[in-house]
């Protein structure tokens, strides 16, 4: 037993069942809203330094003002590219939806084409989208004298959670299959040690095939963004365009090209800032992650679980040893404990560890443990330890409510004080264990006969017992008394009970005090009268 009476299997067991709670919730993603909350109160404040490998070419309002509206003819666009080709670019991808011919001229089509296979380092957009209501998705890609000169084709699905927030990402997608590389994971994986051929991220299952007419998904990560919007530097489109950018700025860049102008390309939330992300910025973000690593992957849902049921099991056996600490600081120092191993998963493995199924169930069990000791803290301000009944303290408050019940209701109240005859000299006899046992047997006596939910009974002081009879007659609690002697001559005990009742119907001079010394000089008429019985008090 430890020092909060439970034994070892009984501590073991409890940890065992929170343990699995907290899996359950795990497996069943019950507290992703919380987790997302936690994750995005972190990631808010852990941005990075943007560093001079990507470049964020933006299609902006004053590049509008100048080239015309929107769209451009395709040979702008092919101006731009083998501008960039010239200054030294690594790569380049267009976040721009290139499915149409162009409106103009069609040759310019071929002349964007041209350029394209100029640079040879060109990656565009692919997108799902429906192509009617009810029809399954569509995969809309460049229009084919476009598409045959790419280097690469990159999906550009943003996942939104139900807030509209921009948190995950999946680096392949695809209709049927996913066969998409991410738009900035296609554009880097143009050099083969940029990143690696190691794709991070949550896989899909095995063995699960999708539908031809279902966008599958792959290699899913948390999304870790250098900042709130504007932290990436922008170069203007006709800027570049037109030479007003040196080389020196774009040489040995990876390049993003894609539109910020008003009104043009909306944007999305990001767990950095409520404030609207667009596109380009967005995909110059995932460029950055993946080019030093910093995706945030995470935990497939068995080992999150597994993770969960393990720290909950030894969180709550620790907790629950002896002398470790308080509930309230075990819970407390609990949830701390899951929250701190979630951020430092993150920020020492790049690993998401969902700390809100274990912190709950913790923080839980711990406030159910304090609650169970505050129900054991008031049942010993209450109750005697040595009978378990009601001690002085309780009587006394429970006693003035009867009063108060009956005199509203103008029914008769019984008090009974009951007194061990000759304790002391049996005590003095039979020794103090002795004595502690007939207290005992006396108090389940006068249990025994407290049925209703109103009646009371109360150890009242040493030997002396009371018992609260609400609505009963003095016939009633003369009954009730005659009960109460019957069982303890029963025992084999060389002593009796004397007994003094008080009933009445209660007036407004009717009080606690009154009714007590009413009852007392019955009980002491009992004792004149020869012990071993009751008596009635006389009527006030």
């Amino acid at each position: 037993m430890n020092e909060n009476g439970l034994p070892w299997t009984w501590r073991a067991t409890l940890a065992a069942i929170a343990a699995t709670v907290a899996a359950a919730l795990s497996l069943g993603d019950v507290t992703h809203r919380a987790d997302d909350l936690f994750y995005d109160l972190h990631a808010s404040h852990w941005g990075y330094p943007v560093g001079n490998d990507v470049a964020m070419i933006a299609v902006d309002d004053r590049s509008l003002g100048v080239i015309g509206q929107w769209p451009w003819p395709r040979n702008v666009h092919a101006q731009l590219l083998d501008r960039l080709r010239d200054s030294g670019v690594r790569g380049i991808a267009f976040d721009l939806i290139l499915s149409e011919p162009d409106r103009i001229d069609p040759a310019n089509d071929v002349r964007l084409a041209e350029a394209i296979e100029r640079n040879g380092r060109v990656v565009l957009p692919v997108i799902a989208t429906m192509q009617n209501q009810s029809g399954p998705p569509i995969e809309v890609l460049p229009n084919p004298v476009i598409a045959s000169r790419v280097a690469a084709i990159g999906h550009t699905d943003v996942e939104l959670e139900p807030t509209g927030s921009a948190r995950e990402l999946y680096l392949h997608a695809g209709l049927g299959q996913s066969r998409w590389p991410a738009l900035a994971l296609a554009l880097l994986q143009l050099d083969p040690t940029a990143i690696g051929a190691d794709v991070p991220g949550v896989r899909r299952p095995t063995g699960l095939d999708g539908s031809p007419y279902q966008w599958v998904r792959d290699h899913r990560v948390r999304i870790r963004y250098a900042g709130p919007p504007g932290s990436f530097p922008e170069l203007s489109y006709i800027d570049v365009l037109e030479g007003r950018v040196p080389d020196d700025a774009l040489r040995d860049r990876w390049v993003v090209v894609g539109v910020t102008a008003t009104g043009i390309a909306p944007g999305f939330r990001t767990p950095m800032s409520g404030l609207p992300m667009n596109g380009v910025e967005y995909h110059a973000n995932i460029a950055s992650m993946l080019l030093h690593q910093r995706a945030i992957v995470p935990l497939a849902p068995l080992p999150q679980a597994a993770i969960v049921g393990l720290l909950v099991f030894m969180c709550t056996l620790l907790s629950l040893s002896p002398g470790v600490m308080r509930p309230l600081s075990a819970a407390i120092a609990g949830v701390g404990v899951m929250l701190a191993i979630s951020i430092a998963m993150m920020r020492l493995g790049n690993t998401w560890f969902a700390p809100m199924p274990a912190a709950m169930v913790v923080a839980a069990t711990h406030l159910l443990w304090m609650g169970r000791h505050l129900l054991h803290w008031r049942r010993q301000a209450n109750f005697d330890t040595l009978t378990l009944l009601a001690n002085r303290r309780y009587f006394d408050a429970v006693l003035e409510r009867r009063i108060a019940a009956a005199r509203r209701a103008q029914s008769p109240l019984s008090l009974l004080l009951i007194d061990v005859d000759h304790f002391k000299r049996y005590n003095d006899s039979e020794g103090h264990l002795a004595g502690d046992r007939l207290l005992m047997l006396v108090a389940q006596a006068i249990a025994r006969h407290a049925r209703r939910s109103g009646d009371l009974a109360a150890r009242f002081g040493g030997d002396e017992f009371a018992l609260v009879l609400p609505d009963t007659p003095a016939a009633g609690a003369g009954r009730i008394a005659e009960g109460i002697l019957a069982t303890i001559r029963e025992q084999p005990v060389s002593t009796g009970l004397s007994i003094g009742i008080c009933t009445c119907i209660p007036d407004a001079a009717t009080s606690p005090r009154t009714m007590l010394e009413q009852a007392d000089a019955a009980l002491y008429r009992t004792k004149q009268n020869g012990r071993d019985g009751y008596m009635l008090a006389s009527p006030a």
